[in-house]
């Protein structure tokens, strides 16, 4: 092969290699799962914020819940001394009148009990509605997280296909012609080689100036020259 054809060959790969890593860096559910990110933690400040609202609320009904339960079993236990007691008149009146006093106590922790509830329940409701807008997030989210998985992985396979197909086209050069394209490639980053579209390096994209341009026109064949800007070989 000729020098020229097997530095174009080599360029070729490079530049291919280049578009699968740039594509494998910059995967369209990367970026669909970096935005659904972004969503799912303003959900979750959105439900802890919630959370921290409702959670003083919740302790009182729950305190409230649990005291009206203790005076409620202080009224059956009296309930069942009176029913069954043999004490004293005067025992039996100041149980009675401890029953009362209960029985108010149990009123007061039951309406108090239902104004906490009556309060938590709409907090609740917004804390569930943060939850359910969250939940389809959530599944994409995992969709999204094995896809790019797979998507890698068969771009890194392809990218390792391409290394062994460049390994082989550099052997093809000869060691001069080698060694100055990977020095072009060291510097350029990319390819060691570029083509002239339209005046221009199409590897910095720059424009030649009318100068590089007459000469790089006037290349003796087999005579490759390197681009001004970026250092690449431009080749005819």
């Amino acid at each position: 092969m000729e020098p020229i054809d097997a530095l174009r060959s080599l360029t070729d790969a490079d530049r291919w290699i280049e578009r699968v890593v740039a594509q494998r860096e910059h995967l369209a559910e990367r970026a669909e799962l970096d935005a659904l990110e972004v969503q799912l933690r303003t959900l979750l400040r959105a439900l802890h914020d919630a959370e921290a609202i409702a959670a003083p609320v919740r302790l009182a009904y729950e305190t409230a819940r649990e005291l009206a339960r203790r005076h409620s079993v202080r009224v059956g236990d009296l309930e069942r001394a009176l029913a069954s007691s043999s004490a004293s008149a005067r025992e039996l009146t100041a149980t009675q009148h401890e029953l009362e006093q209960v029985r108010s106590r149990v009123a007061a922790a039951e309406d108090d009990e239902l104004r906490q509830l009556i309060e938590l329940e709409p907090l609740d409701e917004s804390i569930a509605a943060i939850k359910a807008r969250a939940q389809p997030g959530v599944a994409r989210r995992s969709e999204l997280q094995g896809e790019i998985v797979q998507l890698r992985a068969t771009l890194d396979d392809e990218i390792t296909a391409l290394r062994l197909t460049r390994a082989e086209r550099a052997a093809d050069l000869e060691p001069e012609w080698r060694q100055r394209y990977e020095h072009a490639l060291a510097r350029a980053g990319t390819s060691g080689g570029a083509y002239v579209d339209a005046g221009r390096c199409d590897g910095c994209r720059l424009a030649l100036s009318p100068l590089d341009l007459d000469r790089f026109r006037h290349l003796a064949p087999g005579v490759v020259m390197d681009c001004p800007e970026c250092g690449r070989l431009l080749l005819p």
